[in-house]
C-alpha cells in the first residue's frame, strides 16, 4: 500500500499469515515503531512500513498516516473475509498493566479506546496520538475494535499491553475456521 500526501510518503505491507518474523518498521517515531512491531510480532503478521514524514512539525501526520496505510493494507490482505473466525478477544498484561481488546472483522469501522494515560508523551509519540492511531487503523481496516486498559500505572506499559492485546485479538479474529472455509461469518451473507 502506498500513501503519498503533502505531509507524508508511506509504503506499507502486511502479510497476515507471515508469522511475525519479518517486521521492519521505520515511521520516524521510535515508540510508534515499537508498538507496530509488537502488533506484528504478537499478531504473527509480517509488517513492513517505511514513512518519510514532516516530524519536524510534530508526530501527528506521520502517526496518523502510518495507521491509515497499515489499515488499508490490512483490509486489502483480508480479501473476501471468508472462512475466518471474525471475532477475537484477548487480555494482555505487561507488568502492572492489563489490557483487554475485542475485535470484529465486520467491515463496519468503529473504535472505542480507553487507555487512561497520564503523560504527555512516551518517547517521541504524544499520548493523545495513541488513541488516534488505533482509531485510524480501525477506520482504514474497516474493523470494529474496543481497547481498554483495565489497570496500570506506567503509560509505556499501558500502551504496550493495549497493542499486545489488540494483536492477540486480531490473530484470533483472522484465524481460519476450517468448518467455514467458504462461508462468510455473517447472517447477512456478506461482510461489506
Amino acid at each position: 500500500m502506498i500513501r503519498n500526501t503533502n505531509e507524508t510518503n508511506i509504503e506499507a505491507y502486511i502479510d497476515l499469515d507471515g508469522g511475525g518474523n519479518n517486521i521492519n518498521i521505520s515511521t520516524g517515531i521510535g515508540f510508534l515503531d515499537h508498538m507496530i512491531h509488537a502488533l506484528g510480532k504478537h499478531g504473527r503478521m509480517d509488517i513492513n512500513i517505511k514513512c518519510k514524514g514532516d516530524i519536524y512539525i510534530d508526530d501527528h501526520h506521520s502517526a496518523e498516516d502510518c495507521a491509515i496505510a497499515l489499515g488499508e493494507a490490512f483490509d486489502k490482505a483480508l480479501g473476501a473475509r471468508k472462512g475466518i473466525n471474525r471475532y477475537g478477544s484477548a487480555h494482555a498484561p505487561l507488568d502492572e498493566s492489563l489490557s483487554l481488546a475485542v475485535v470484529d472483522i465486520s467491515s463496519r469501522p468503529y473504535a472505542t479506546i480507553h487507555l487512561n494515560l497520564q503523560r504527555e508523551k512516551v518517547g517521541d509519540l504524544s499520548c493523545e496520538m495513541v488513541s488516534h492511531v488505533l482509531r485510524s487503523f480501525a477506520q482504514a481496516a474497516r474493523i470494529t475494535i474496543h481497547v481498554n486498559v483495565l489497570t496500570g500505572e506506567n503509560d509505556h506499559h499501558k500502551i504496550e499491553s493495549a497493542f499486545k492485546a489488540l494483536a492477540l485479538a486480531i490473530r484470533q479474529a483472522i484465524s481460519i475456521d476450517m468448518n467455514r472455509l467458504n462461508d462468510v461469518p455473517s447472517t447477512k451473507g456478506v461482510l461489506a
